[in-house]
């Protein structure tokens, strides 16, 4: 199975309510801190895109993982990962694939498209484990997805064994500004 699915296509749509069909650890928005919501409790669907979903309970948003959409009653994404003898160059590539599946769950184009993301390396610790480090920005330094967002980034790059640790930085110099974006990104917004 893919990294995302088009929920669309399997009749999840926008304010939609379900129960959870198990208990579910999810991340709070726009904390980043991650607590569980329990079985039948309902839901309603914000946002479907890239691999993981929005949701509504309580009057709280928060986030749910592919790998948990068997909560919602859908098929579970697996989670990607990579060969254990991959190459540097195929490390880095991931990190990138794993950044445009994360989304502020108020914006429906990925973190990378919309140029929230400066940069990342990879860098080898003493201990020989490899530490992913992010350059990333907001849209407005009020923005409060930094924390959730930021959280969903780690724990997809975490899914690799070859990574022991995530360090994302986010920084405001630069400023972002709508020039950053991709031209897909800005047509996905009508901000051509």
């Amino acid at each position: 199975m893919d990294s995302a699915q088009d929920l669309s296509a399997k009749g999840i749509y926008k304010g939609q309510e379900m129960p959870l069909q198990r208990d579910v650890d999810v991340i709070s928005i726009p904390f980043g801190k991650t607590i569980t919501l329990d079985e039948d409790s309902v839901v309603s669907i914000m946002q479907a895109k890239g691999s993981s979903v929005s949701v509504g309970y309580e009057g709280r948003l928060y986030l749910i993982e592919g790998h948990d959409f068997d909560a919602l009653g859908l098929e579970a994404l697996v989670r990607p990962t990579l060969d254990p003898n991959a190459t540097e160059a195929e490390m880095e590539a991931f990190v990138w694939e794993q950044l445009k599946t994360c989304f502020d769950p108020e914006i429906p184009v990925n973190i990378v498209d919309l140029g929230l993301v400066y940069g990342c390396r990879i860098d080898r610790l003493l201990t020989g484990e490899r530490m992913v480090v992010i350059r990333m920005t907001l849209t407005a330094p009020g923005c409060g997805m930094g924390d959730v967002i930021a959280e969903d980034a780690r724990r997809k790059i975490l899914g690799a064994p070859q990574f022991a640790k995530v360090h994302v930085e986010i920084v405001f110099d630069p400023p972002w500004s709508r020039e950053m974006m991709t031209e897909e990104a800005r047509l996905e917004l009508g901000m051509f």
